[in-house]
């Protein structure tokens, strides 16, 4: 511990803070990132379906989805933040913090991982989904037997990426006050001027995307056939 402190001097002081700041990281990941995943997917698979020519076809459901996706997307995330304070508060008792960024986080990042779904299902050979259709399975079963059995490998790599970029806006949300890596890195590493806060919160924010990095590799090289 002597040479980190050596390496980072202010580290010692602000340790239990920073600890303390990587629990709320993890906690807004965690609970927006299952959420996000979630309700994701399930939108992915509604846009492939409902499309044109999808096996469960309904232009008017898809062009409600794509519009509202797209026009999500096109906010800035911090305007987003701000605009769904009201909303936070509403449904959670509060705009700020850990748990008011919540809401902001899976808006953010749910349209996002749709896009991601719909692209990877749509890359499912269609004469499988023929093929499936011929032999008597329900669009249920070929939604989870056929779309989703055929694309855990591409579903996994967009996963990951989603959630380095899940990991990225929970710094930006706390840039403005809902915790974390992010406001630690502003109010020690930026305010106060403690430039090896932010290299300690670089590194630290590298080590979580690897690890995640690395768990999505593995799960690509099992599943790839």
């Amino acid at each position: 511990m002597s040479f980190l402190y050596q390496l980072a001097p202010n580290l010692e002081a602000l340790g239990a803070e920073l600890i303390k700041c990587i629990g709320q990281t993890f906690r807004m990941i965690f609970v927006s990132g299952i959420i996000s995943f979630i309700c994701g997917l399930l939108l992915g698979v509604l846009l492939i379906v409902t499309k044109k020519g999808g096996i469960m076809q309904q232009t008017v459901v898809y062009n409600i989805l794509d519009k509202l996706i797209d026009i999500i997307r096109s906010i800035p995330f911090i305007i987003l933040m701000v605009l769904l304070i009201p909303v936070s508060r509403a449904l959670l008792g509060t705009g700020s913090g850990v748990t008011g960024s919540y809401v902001a986080l899976i808006f953010g990042t749910v349209p996002f991982f749709a896009r991601q779904i719909e692209s990877v299902l749509s890359d499912v050979d269609y004469g499988l989904v023929e093929a499936s259709a011929s032999m008597g399975f329900s669009p249920i079963e070929m939604i989870f037997h056929v779309y989703l059995k055929e694309s855990i490998p591409g579903i996994t790599r967009v996963t990951m990426i989603t959630f380095v970029s899940l990991i990225g806006i929970t710094a930006m949300a706390g840039a403005i006050g809902a915790g974390g890596l992010g406001d630690f890195a502003i109010r020690y590493g930026y305010q106060m001027g403690y430039r090896d806060m932010i290299w300690v919160t670089v590194i630290i924010i590298l080590i979580i995307i690897s690890i995640i990095q690395g768990i999505g590799n593995i799960i690509i090289r099992r599943t790839t056939h």
